[in-house]
């Protein structure tokens, strides 16, 4: 059994979300400037060289990278050998969130109740996701979601009849009609399988991983191949101004499902795509 005092998880949410609105990850900033080099358009690659610069300029003064910090998301995986002590769990990481959101100057963008629109009391500053795996190792990640891509994800619950080339399909057309809105490049994230709720999960895992990393199945990770190339000749381009690249990755998550059911959920990231992990 390993201790472990919550106060590890405030102090550390509160930092990384800082360092994720100041300093997009590196495989992100890493794809950009490939993407500056593989641009066929002459105003689609200064656009991608604008968005470099931007971003280069954000960590060397330490600004956030985009007026939306967006809504924080957290994803925590807990060995289920270890015992938190010192306060609620789930308070100490929105404490963390609140903490980072004053510290690093972020723009507070919820709305407690979404149909009011007005804040009440106690309104919770983001969304946890928890996930218990075996030994007694913790890993943390904190994630800026903006809504500009957030606004354009989609779901659909396909049968079995439906099949691989409408899942294909979907996937396209999100993005085609995504547009400018979800701020290209982008990252896709696709959930298959599950249920309604766990298709959209695993889109969001799936937009949160590295785009360097492809699917360990050979023909989910050829898919992945296959559908960023078909977004790339929708040729939206970098900012929608036009171009070859409309996307920087599609990654893909998969989970067993029902007989009669094809969940898909499609999960957008801008081209920031602002998240960090640590393992505590």
């Amino acid at each position: 059994m390993r201790d472990l005092d919550v106060k590890i998880l405030t102090e550390t949410t509160a930092r990384l979300l800082v360092e994720a609105n100041y300093r997009i990850p590196p495989d992100i900033l890493a794809g950009l400037r490939r993407a500056a080099g593989a641009e066929e358009s002459e105003l689609g690659r200064q656009t991608l060289e604008h968005l470099v610069h931007n971003y280069e300029v954000a960590a060397a003064e330490q600004l956030p990278v985009c007026q939306d910090s967006g809504i924080t998301v957290v994803l925590l995986e807990i060995g289920q050998d270890v015992h938190w002590t010192g306060g609620n769990l789930q308070e100490a990481i929105f404490d963390g969130i609140t903490q980072g959101t004053k510290q690093g100057y972020l723009r507070w963008s919820l709305v407690g109740d979404p149909l009011a629109r007005r804040n009440p009391g106690g309104t919770p500053p983001g969304v946890i996701h928890y996930d218990i795996v075996p030994g007694d190792g913790v890993r943390l990640t904190v994630a800026s979601k903006g809504f500009g891509a957030e606004n354009m994800s989609a779901l659909r619950m396909f049968t079995p009849a439906d099949g691989t080339p409408a899942v294909k399909q979907f996937v396209v057309d999100t993005i085609d009609r995504a547009g400018a809105n979800a701020c290209p490049p982008v990252v896709v994230g696709v959930g298959v399988g599950g249920t309604f709720e766990k298709a959209a999960l695993l889109a969001k895992k799936a937009v949160l991983r590295p785009i360097d990393t492809r699917h360990p199945r050979p023909d989910t990770a050829a898919l992945e191949q296959e559908l960023l190339d078909q977004i790339n000749r929708l040729g939206i381009g970098p900012q929608g101004l036009g171009g070859t690249v409309t996307a920087l990755a599609v990654n893909i998550e998969v989970y067993p499902t029902h007989i009669a059911g094809l969940p898909v959920a499609v999960n957008i990231g801008c081209h920031s795509n602002r998240r960090i992990s640590i393992e505590l």
